[in-house]
């Protein structure tokens, strides 16, 4: 190629460039709105969680200070909760369950320990002092029935104006997703547990 059409090359390259910042420009220059954000992170494939801590841990880059609420997890460690308790003054991270429910076998053990985590989750959530607050796995006692659902809504639907909440989860109801600002659906395209591998340090948990 000549270097009169590598010129030609740069030209467009540039031009196609220089219009599309522009356009972008635009585009952000509409968006003046600051808010606190109810964001939902639901489906079958692997990250919601996951999705979720890594907004904690971008928070706490910026200085704000998080609460995780676990309402599933709690019988084993994992990762993230060993990183967290590092930083008392900008995290509070509570694993207030015993596992899945075919795990424990015990509804009402179940019942209780969602009720209590619910329960520090409404004070975390009240709290000016957290500007973000994950609810992990909320979903998954909300699917059994194990909180009134109605409750959790009109919570989430009155949190405080600047305050982000996280909730995730399979099978998020339709209501919370019509009330979500930010909603994403983890699809599993493939898995390694499917082919035999464990759950393992640094990847599951």
């Amino acid at each position: 190629m000549s270097d009169i059409e590598n010129d030609h090359d740069e030209a467009r390259h540039h031009e196609k460039m220089a219009k599309k910042k522009a356009a972008r420009d635009k585009i952000m220059a509409g968006k003046t709105i600051e808010k606190g954000l109810l964001i939902v992170h639901t489906g079958k494939g692997k990250g919601k969680s996951t999705a979720g801590f890594g907004m904690v841990f971008r928070a706490m880059g910026h200085g704000m200070k998080a609460g995780v609420i676990q309402f599933v997890k709690g019988a084993w460690g994992t990762g993230e909760r060993t990183i967290l308790e590092k930083f008392p003054e900008l995290v509070t991270i509570k694993a207030m369950g015993e596992g899945f429910t075919w795990e424990t076998q015990d509804r009402a053990r179940d019942v209780a320990h969602a009720k209590a985590a619910w329960d520090e989750a409404k004070k975390m959530i009240a709290d000016p002092s957290y500007r973000m607050v994950l609810l992990d796995e909320l979903n998954i006692v909300l699917r059994y029935d194990y909180l009134p659902f109605q409750d959790v809504i009109e919570v989430l639907k009155s949190k405080p104006a600047d305050k982000h909440v996280i909730v995730t989860g399979r099978n998020a109801r339709d209501e919370l997703i019509e009330i979500a600002d930010l909603v994403t659906e983890m699809e599993q395209v493939k898995h390694p547990f499917r082919s035999g591998v464990k759950a393992q340090a640094g990847v599951e948990f």
